[in-house]
């Protein structure tokens, strides 16, 4: 049962907050704002994971939820009754999260090589989307704080953390612009800035 356990708690944040900066290193003070959103949310988040399973009580504070521990902190567990839904929930969950951690590590590689040859990156997986690391990070939180381990924080900074990452790649976008001028607009054109075009198809047709 996943409370109380707040040494576990301090590792994973320290792990994943180490992962943090090595892959999405902010270069501004505005960007240090952003990732401070995201700090914020890693702690609470892990905190409650961990620690004091602070969703569950509220659940059962105000909406009169039958708590059993037996099943643990997991708020798909609380719901269903069913202990099998954590597996459920954690398998599809870490399928998502390893798939937006390796857009993650693709994009830094990407970009790091760029930079060293002086060159506008768009082959690879920049050839899907023009800002695969904040997909990828997008989807780790998904993964992570919808599907496997909901928490009235994680839902609740969704939103938030997209919002201000979307804000910080159109910020990026115009400062690229003046260094690579139309080059960069065809890019702009051909490609989408977080979806690929197949996968937005799809959605439509859907």
């Amino acid at each position: 049962m996943h409370v109380g356990m707040w040494g576990i708690a301090v590792i994973v944040i320290v792990i994943v907050s180490w992962l943090l900066y090595r892959y999405l290193a902010p270069g501004s003070w505005k960007e240090w704002t952003r990732v401070g959103v995201l700090q914020a949310f890693i702690i609470a988040f892990y905190a409650e994971m961990y620690g004091f399973p602070l969703t569950i009580y509220l659940l059962a504070r105000f909406f009169g939820l039958d708590l059993a521990w037996a099943e643990g902190g997991n708020l798909w567990v609380q719901l269903s009754g069913n202990p099998a839904a954590h597996i459920v929930a954690m398998v599809l969950g870490y399928l998502i999260v390893f798939s937006g951690a390796g857009l993650v590590v693709e994009g830094w590689r990407a970009i790091y090589q760029a930079r060293r040859e002086n060159r506008l990156v768009t082959d690879g997986v920049y050839a899907k989307m023009r800002h695969p690391q904040y997909t990828g990070l997008f989807m780790i939180i998904f993964g992570e704080g919808i599907v496997h381990w909901p928490t009235v924080v994680s839902v609740a900074a969704f939103p938030i953390i997209v919002g201000a990452y979307a804000l910080l790649a159109r910020k990026e976008e115009r400062q690229v612009l003046e260094k690579f001028g139309d080059e960069y607009r065809q890019y702009q054109r051909r490609v989408p800035m977080f979806i690929p075009r197949r996968a937005l198809v799809e959605i439509q047709e859907a």
